[in-house]
């Protein structure tokens, strides 16, 4: 009898999806949660170390950095979100039918993974800290996708500005 083959793991099985995809599906998401009144979050996602990482180390250091965060991301959220590579080498996640506290829980868990996370060979000493803004559709005034997804920009500036490794939650 043949051992059963391994299935692939949460992480394995997603796909990370182009800018012009992940801000489609943005907006696909966004007008269901409206027409059918549930809970969205839009989250960006900051690697705060990757320029550094990418100076010392060259670019396949920071694309290994890049990859490792992604994981780490597609583990903290379900297999119904939606994750995206924005410009600049942030992610964007769409998180339908999810509160400001499944937030709050979400980047808890990934700040938290991402402080921890080991890296290998000239990396070992790389400290990995995020800075993460969002937006939930649970605020007043939040009639556009566009709206949303600039709020959510914002958020991030903001917690880069404050010095990173840090969840900004916005509002419109």
């Amino acid at each position: 009898m043949k051992p059963e083959a391994e299935k692939p793991t949460h992480a394995e099985s997603r796909e990370l999806y182009s800018v012009a995809q992940i801000q489609h599906v943005m907006r696909v998401e966004f007008g269901r949660a409206q027409r059918y009144r549930y809970p969205l979050v839009c989250a960006m996602v900051s690697i705060d170390t990757l320029g550094a990482v990418r100076d010392a180390h060259g670019y396949d250091a920071k694309e290994a950095v890049f990859h490792a965060v992604v994981k780490l991301l597609e583990n903290a959220t379900r297999g119904s979100d939606f994750i995206g590579r924005t410009a600049d080498d942030r992610l964007l996640a769409v998180l339908p039918h999810t509160d400001g506290k499944g937030l709050r829980l979400m980047s808890e868990r990934l700040l938290k993974e991402a402080r921890a996370l080991k890296l290998e060979g000239e990396l070992r000493r790389t400290q990995v800290t995020l800075s993460i803004g969002a937006v939930s559709n649970e605020h007043e005034g939040l009639v556009y996708h566009d709206a949303m997804y600039s709020a959510t920009e914002n958020a991030l500036s903001d917690a880069i500005a404050a010095g990173g490794g840090r969840l900004v939650e916005g509002r419109p």
